[in-house]
């Protein structure tokens, strides 16, 4: 049975390396029989985390924030494999994507935790211009510990500055076979 999977895409550009990186990844994902649902997120009104703790993880829209969050949550809420897919902005991920994980936490919060554990998975995808990956590949494995969720792995793109700068490169067929991979 083919597994949910939820991606947030942090990247400002539709069409950039990031969104290549994710083109090869659902294209290897859906050919393995899974489900993929993609968030654009720089075209999203999300706002940052208030840090009220006024979140309740059984309403439908556990944040106390109504924005385009609420279509985040049930897809992560049913969703078997996370992939967080973004940028690298001054060695860690990018504000769009760091914002949203933020907003996760309303699902851990009020009536019991809906985001940690569960037996869900995470992949990372990154494209950068440069290659210094050491500071975000400690915060995604400090996130994954913390929310329990089981590390498929990362493809890690450098050398990538202008659009189109990963056509080619065998980054592309690591994500394809990253998506493929998943079981």
């Amino acid at each position: 049975m083919g597994k949910k999977i939820v991606i947030l895409n942090g990247s400002p550009r539709k069409a950039g390396n990031t969104a290549a990186l994710i083109h090869f990844f659902t294209q290897g994902a859906e050919s393995a029989g899974h489900t993929v649902q993609e968030f654009f997120l720089d075209g999203m009104n999300i706002h940052g985390c208030m840090g009220c703790f006024g979140g309740h993880s059984s309403r439908e829209c556990p944040c106390v924030q109504k924005d385009d969050m609420d279509k985040i949550y049930p897809a992560v809420k049913e969703c078997d494999v996370i992939i967080l897919a973004t940028p690298l902005y001054y060695w860690n991920m990018n504000g769009q994507i760091r914002t949203a994980i933020d907003r996760l936490f309303a699902l851990e919060e009020g009536d019991g935790n809906l985001l940690r554990g569960h037996g869900r998975a995470s992949a990372l995808l990154m494209a950068a211009e440069g290659n210094g990956f050491d500071d975000v590949l400690r915060y995604y494995d400090n996130l994954l510990e913390h929310l329990r969720w089981k590390n498929l792995g990362h493809v890690l793109a450098g050398g990538n500055g202008d659009i189109g700068d990963i056509q080619g490169k065998p980054e592309l067929q690591q994500a394809y076979d990253l998506g493929r991979s998943i079981s």
